[in-house]
Formats: structure tokens, C-alpha cells, sequence
């Protein structure tokens, strides 16, 4: 979480207009381009989605708008006289620091205006004219940015987003990390800046929550920037779109929002397809040509391998010239090839259930309870191929029986009998702590070599060979949630357990992780705010509310 914003106190000059542009920007981590020479520019008023391939720079580009990173070459000019305030992935406050602390350094700009103002009006006796002056502008500046309610629109963020029963004094290592995310996101809301730089701003919110947030962005009266894959977001709330492509390492500006870039997406790689098929068209007429000029040059008796005398016949010259642009064409052709489009990653290898006797349960939840997050009286059971999908609003204890179907914690009372296999997904993503490479990471607690595990990785379409020896550190979160699916969808298990499964990922592989799973033969227990995602779940619902079922 970021706030940034000029402080008008310093000069009664008028505030210079709002502007967003990038003009050539070159970032790179090491050896690794990231982007290059990149140039766009975002509107006043528009609100702007980033999207694109996991891993392709979409993060990246945003801490450099935030200004917390910095190009290594190019300018970037974004400059908002109303503020400007950054939502990264993770709320960058030591645990031990409190709600009112977080709340504080989001509005920390607004803190400042309203100390100058208070010592300002103490001075207001002896003021001169340009004193007057200046305090007149402190206060309009102060007023427009909305000072006054500052603390209650963090009051209604936390209600909208679901904290509405977090208080001020409550530690944030106390917090969830859903928590902790949607904290840093109705501060950053709450400081009412001119321009909204969100990443993912949608992930850890359950479907009231997003509509809150969807509704509040587009009624924003500023301008908003957000990394997001979430296709019910696209839909509703982008007026633009702002495409990092990962192959060319640059960043594609659409406009008339979602439908309008699917629009320009579909007939570009029409288009691309046709470039390609008539290329290839061309060579195959060309190597034709070849082959019957070269044939009947064959049949004179002619070498067309070698040169052509004065006292040869014209036929054979003739032929012999056929055959020679015949060459020519095909090596130009070939020397300036027209590619296909890129295949999209997908999913290439089907997930693996081990077998189990369909005559008892696969897995079973007795009485059990979890402080205060979870209480259930009664059996839960989940049976051999059954799909599951648990519901309710955020803090209802959703992640905490997943956690506990899973093994990954266990119950202050009741018993859990789970399967010997199971495959979880978890909310949160690895420490980025991690300085394995990612092909490591994959084949950790595997048999064998590392490297007899690459081709396997490679062959699920999650990832590059380039991408095999990054450090999990140095991956993107997307890319850090796709190891996450490449571990998943390559070990068998009987239970699948996934916990907001489309956090980070883009709607295409979302689109395949869906397929996927529809394939799976074992059972199948998620938690996911996704619209998507939930419409298209074949099976039974549990609703939780307060930790209890509905």
C-alpha cells in the first residue's frame, strides 16, 4: 500500500492538469527483459485494466507508475494534482504494527494538509495577504479531496469489503492474509485520490464485496489503473484495456473496454492466421514451381545445377532462368518467414485420481470447531467423486474448513479422517522467500534428477524454457500461482481442495483449469469468488455464516 501526492501548501499557482504517459520505458531484472521501449498514455477519467500472460511485466509496470521501482530507460509522467495512491499484492506493514497504523499511513498525505491547516489557522491574526492566500488554497485543496471524511469513508470501505467488525486497535498479524489484503484495499480507497493504481484488487473478496468495489470504482470521479484477471471486472468496470505482451515485451492500449478488445483480439489473430496460411501457401506454390522447372529442365538434358554457355540452347536458358527464380523466391520466403500466432498455455495433461472404494466416504468432518472461525455441529462428508463448492460471505470460515479438510490445520475440537492423497490448493502463495528455481521447486520431494522433471513441466503449458531456472522469488505471483497448478494437476490424489483457485490467473487458463476439472475423476471441494467459475460448478453447496452452516 502506497499514497503519494503533491502537497499544494508550497504555491498559490494554479494545479497543473492531470497525466498519465510512459514514452519509451525499458525494465529489466538482470538479464531479463521485462519491458521494452514501451509508450502509452491513459486519460483522465478512464479506468484502465492491465491485463495479460502471467510473468509478462503487468506488476512491474505498475510499481513503475507508482514510482516504486524505476525505469531503467524512458520517461514516465504521472502527475495528479487530486493524489495518488498504490495498492501492491501484499500490505507493507511490520505485523506488530496495528488497523489505525495502516489506516494512518494511507492517509498520511491527508494528515499532513490537515497539520499545515490547523497551524496555519493558529497564525490567522498576523497573517499577511499571501499567508491568507496560501491557507484559502490549503483549504480548497483539503476540501476537495474530501479531508473532512476521511475517516468515515474508511469506516464504510472496511463495511463494503467486509471488516466491518475489525477494529482499529486489532494487530495486523492477527489478520488474515484475505484480511490484511482487504484492509490495505479500503485504506487505499479511503484516501479518495485522483488516480487509483490497484493491483488485483479483487482477489480475497467475496461476491458482495466485489460488487461494493465495482460500483465504488466506477462512480470514482478520478482515474484507475488496476492488474486484474477477474472477467466479472473486465466486464463491468474497464473502459480501457492495456495488454502486456509478454513476447514482444511491450503493452497493446484498446479501447470500448473487455468487448471491445475480445472484438480486436479475435479478428488480429484472424488476421494473423490468414498472413500465415497465405505465406505458407506462397511456399509451398514456390517449392511447386521449383520442382517443375526443375524437372523439365531434367528432361533437356540440363544440369540445373550448373551454368549456362552461349552455345546451349534457349530452351534450356529459359528453363534454366525458371528454375533460378524459382530459388530465389522460395529463399526469400524462407528468409522472412510469416509465423502463426502464439498458441495460448494451456492445460495439456488430464489430472489423476488414484482408486477408492466408492462404498464409504472419502473424507469426514465430526463436531468439529476452530476457536471462533469455525463451528460445525454435526457430519460433513464428502464422498468419491463428489464436487463441493462452500460458500458465504468473507469470514465465514470458508478458507478455515479447507484448511482443516486438508491437514493443514488441525481442529481445537472434533476429528477429521481425510484421504492419503490430496491435492491443495491454498489462498495464499509460497514465501517469496524461496530462492529455488522454479524447475527445482516443481521437482522438490520428487525421485530422481531435477532435470528429468522438465519436460514434464513443460509439456502442462504453464511455462517457458526460459522460465525453468527462475528463482520462485523472482517469479510474478501469477507465475508463482501456476506452480502452484503444475504441482497440483501432476500428483494424483483423491481429494482436490482449492481455495480460491482463480486468484492470479488469466481468464483463458482460468477457462482451462475449468475443463480440467470437469475431466477429474476424484472429488472436488473449492472456495472462489469467481462469477465464472461458481456458475459453471457442477455439484452441491454448503453455505457458511459465522463459521456455522446456513
Amino acid at each position: 500500500m502506497r499514497d503519494r501526492a503533491p502537497s499544494p501548501a508550497s504555491t498559490t499557482a494554479p494545479a497543473a492538469a492531470a497525466q498519465l504517459s510512459v514514452k519509451n520505458v525499458t525494465k529489466s531484472y538482470g538479464t531479463r527483459t521485462i519491458l521494452d521501449q514501451v509508450s502509452f498514455t491513459v486519460r483522465p477519467g478512464e479506468k484502465a485494466a492491465v491485463i495479460g500472460e502471467n510473468g509478462s511485466g503487468k506488476s512491474t509496470l505498475l510499481r513503475l507508475l507508482a514510482a516504486a521501482q524505476p525505469p531503467d530507460a524512458g520517461d514516465i509522467t504521472v502527475r495528479f494534482p487530486g493524489g495518488i495512491a498504490y495498492l501492491s499484492q501484499t500490505l507493507d506493514l511490520d505485523a506488530s504494527r496495528t488497523v489505525q497504523d495502516a489506516v494512518d499511513l494511507a492517509l498520511s498525505d491527508l494528515r499532513a494538509m490537515e497539520r499545515e491547516l490547523r497551524a496555519a489557522e493558529a497564525l490567522l491574526g498576523t497573517a499577511s495577504e499571501q499567508d491568507l492566500a496560501a491557507y484559502g488554497d490549503l483549504l480548497i485543496a483539503y476540501e476537495e479531496r474530501g479531508g473532512y471524511q476521511a475517516d468515515a469513508r474508511v469506516e464504510t470501505a472496511m463495511h463494503g469489503l467486509g471488516l466491518a467488525g475489525i477494529t482499529r486497535d486489532r494487530l495486523l498479524g492477527s489478520l488474515s492474509g484475505g484480511e490484511q489484503s482487504r484492509l490495505a484495499l479500503a485504506c487505499v480507497l479511503a484516501a479518495a485520490p485522483e488516480l487509483l493504481l490497484l493491483d488485483e484488487p479483487t482477489n480475497h473478496l467475496d461476491a458482495a464485496a466485489v460488487s461494493w468495489l465495482e460500483e465504488h470504482l466506477r462512480v470514482h470521479r478520478g482515474t484507475v489503473v488496476a492488474v486484474t484477471h477477474d472477467r466479472g471486472f473486465l466486464e463491468r468496470v474497464a473502459t480501457t484495456i492495456l495488454e502486456v505482451d509478454r513476447e514482444e515485451r511491450t503493452v497493446r492500449r484498446y479501447g470500448d473496454g473487455w468487448s471491445g478488445y475480445r472484438t480486436a483480439k479475435a479478428a488480429a489473430r484472424r488476421g494473423a492466421q490468414q498472413r500465415h496460411a497465405e505465406w505458407a501457401e506462397d511456399v509451398a506454390r514456390a517449392q511447386r514451381l521449383l520442382e517443375a522447372a526443375t524437372g523439365r529442365l531434367a528432361a533437356t538434358g540440363g544440369d540445373p545445377r550448373q551454368g549456362f554457355g552461349k552455345h546451349r540452347r534457349s530452351s534450356e536458358a529459359k528453363l534454366g532462368g525458371q528454375v533460378r527464380a524459382a530459388r530465389e523466391r522460395l529463399a526469400q520466403l524462407e528468409r522472412d518467414p510469416v509465423p502463426p500466432p502464439p498458441p495460448p498455455l494451456r492445460f495439456t495433461v488430464p489430472m489423476a485420481s488414484a482408486e477408492v472404494s466408492p462404498q464409504r466416504p472419502l473424507a469426514e468432518l465430526r463436531h468439529v470447531r476452530v476457536g471462533q472461525r469455525l463451528c460445525l455441529d454435526g457430519l460433513l462428508t464428502v464422498a468419491p467423486g463428489q464436487r463441493l463448492l462452500i460458500t458465504g460471505d468473507n469470514g465465514a470460515g470458508k478458507t478455515t474448513l479447507l484448511r482443516v479438510l486438508a491437514g493443514d490445520l488441525e481442529p481445537d475440537a472434533g476429528a477429521a479422517l481425510r484421504p492419503a492423497r490430496i491435492g491443495y490448493l491454498a489462498q495464499e502463495l509460497p514465501a517469496r522467500s524461496a530462492r529455488l528455481p522454479l524447475l527445482a521447486a516443481f521437482a522438490a520431494e520428487r525421485p530422481g534428477y531435477t532435470d528429468e522433471y522438465a519436460e514434464q513441466l513443460l509439456s502442462l503449458g504453464l511455462f517457458r524454457e526460459e522460465d525453468l531456472h527462475v528463482p520462485v522469488a523472482d517469479l510474478s505471483a501469477g507465475q508463482q500461482r501456476r506452480l502452484q497448478l503444475a504441482q497440483l494437476v501432476t500428483r494424483p490424489a483423491d481429494l482436490l481442495i482449492l481455495d480460491e483457485p482463480t486468484n492470479h490467473i488469466a481468464p483463458d487458463l482460468v477457462d482451462d483449469l475449468q475443463a480440467a476439472l470437469a475431466c477429474y475423476p476424484g472429488a472436488v471441494v473449492a472456495v472462489s469468488h469467481d462469477h465464472g467459475f461458481r456458475d459453471s460448478f457442477e455439484g452441491e453447496q454448503l453455505e457458511l455464516h459465522g463459521g456455522r452452516r446456513r
